[in-house]
């Protein structure tokens, strides 16, 4: 079974001036794409060739003989989960069950925002920043290159990608700033 790149949830140019088309053609069109492609190139003959992405990761997580494979379905998977935090028009309050949640298990939205952008800007080099459900607890954690929630029995919620493919041609050095827009103006809650 070949995986194949999934569609975007809206249109490349739809999340302007926010995050660029030019952004979504390199991000989307190149990066995504590599991985989808030479994760489908890795498997071929293996055990994980019918595999859900999910059941990839979860087999090849920490295993150095994988690490290929392991790279590339998590980041395949990492990308489709981070369109979907994403929309047009996003930012705002999160729904009720969630605010209820994020203020109980963080004092309060704010704060987890806080905590959030420490933690997508506080990531050295590449990766991630992400809101968990750990065993009924929300959290936040970072996790660097391809690594994810999923590799260590954690259910994710939202994520925000910190590799400079993500922001680098609309906020060149400035994670800060890229963070707070995903937070106020894209974030889908």
């Amino acid at each position: 079974m070949a995986f194949e790149m999934v569609k975007l949830p809206y249109e490349m140019k739809d999340l302007e001036p926010y995050m660029s088309e030019q952004t979504f053609n390199c991000h989307y069109g190149k990066h995504y794409k590599t991985y989808v492609d030479n994760l489908n190139k890795a498997i071929v003959g293996t055990i994980f060739e019918n595999m859900s992405l999910v059941d990839i990761i979860v087999k090849t997580a920490g295993k150095p003989e994988y690490t290929a494979i392991f790279n590339n379905a998590a980041q395949a998977w990492n990308h489709e989960f981070f369109w979907k935090s994403m929309r047009k028009n996003g930012g705002g309050e999160p729904k009720t069950e969630l605010k209820q949640r994020l203020e109980k298990d963080f004092g309060s939205v704010e704060k987890f925002k806080e905590t959030f952008k420490a933690a997508a800007v506080g990531q050295f080099g590449s990766g991630w920043a992400w809101l968990v459900d750990n065993g009924g607890k929300l959290e936040v954690m970072k996790t660097a290159n391809a690594d994810n929630p999923l590799a260590h029995g954690v259910k994710p919620l939202l994520t925000i990608d910190v590799w400079e493919h993500a922001y680098y041609l609309d906020y060149q050095n400035r994670r800060a700033d890229f963070v707070d827009t995903f937070l106020e103006q894209l974030v889908n809650w």
